[in-house]
C-alpha cells in the first residue's frame, strides 16, 4: 500500500460526534479524491479544547502527517481545534464551520489562522457563536468567509457545505478520483 498523498483530518464539535452528518459529509467528500486519507477524530472523551487540541497533534503525528500536506476541516469547537493547530503548524488547509473562535472566556480564541487555504462557513442566524465576531476576525487575517442563513449547526445546510468543501479540496490542488 502506498502512503497517502494528503490526509484530511475531520473534528467534531462540543455535543457532537466523528459519526455526526456533517463530519461524515466531509468524509465522504475528502474520500472522493486521489491519494487522500481521511480520519475523523474522536473527541468525546473530553470536552476540554486544549485535550482536544492535544487530540489533533496526536493524530497528525501518529499518522505521520507532513503538515504542508494536511488539511483540517472542523465544526464549532472542532474548527478552534484546527484553527489553533494551523497557528502552530501552518498546514496545507483548513475548512471551518461556524468555528468557535473570538469567543469571550474562550481559550486563545483569537488564533492566527496560518494555512495556505481557508474557508470559513458560519450561519447568520447562529446563536452559539455570533457571526459578527467571526466576521471580524476573518476581515482582520483577510480569511475568506461564507454566511449562509442557517444556524449553529449549520443543518439545513449540509449538501451546500459539502459542495463547497469539495470546491475548496480542488484549490488546494487535489483531484478527484475519476474526474
Amino acid at each position: 500500500m502506498t502512503e497517502p498523498d494528503v490526509f484530511v483530518f475531520l473534528s467534531h464539535g462540543l455535543e457532537s460526534g466523528p459519526r455526526s452528518t456533517k463530519i461524515q459529509a466531509l468524509k465522504a467528500v475528502a474520500k472522493s479524491f486521489e491519494g487522500v486519507h481521511a480520519q475523523a477524530i474522536d473527541h468525546r472523551s473530553t470536552k476540554d479544547p486544549d485535550q482536544r487540541l492535544q487530540q489533533m497533534r496526536d493524530a497528525m503525528s501518529a499518522a505521520g502527517a507532513d503538515p504542508a500536506r494536511t488539511i483540517l476541516a472542523g465544526s464549532s469547537m472542532g474548527g478552534w481545534v484546527c484553527a489553533r493547530t494551523s497557528d502552530e503548524t501552518p498546514v496545507q488547509g483548513c475548512f471551518l464551520l461556524a468555528p468557535a473562535l473570538a469567543l469571550p472566556k474562550y481559550p486563545e480564541s483569537r488564533p492566527c489562522i496560518r494555512a495556505r487555504f481557508t474557508q470559513i462557513i458560519h450561519g447568520w442566524q447562529d446563536d452559539v457563536v455570533p457571526p459578527m465576531p467571526v466576521i471580524e476576525l476573518a476581515q482582520a487575517q483577510n480569511l475568506p468567509i461564507l454566511l449562509l442563513p442557517d444556524n449553529h449547526r449549520l443543518e439545513h445546510s449540509v449538501a451546500r457545505v459539502a459542495d463547497e468543501f469539495r470546491a475548496f479540496l480542488i484549490t488546494t490542488g487535489l483531484n478527484p478520483i475519476n474526474s
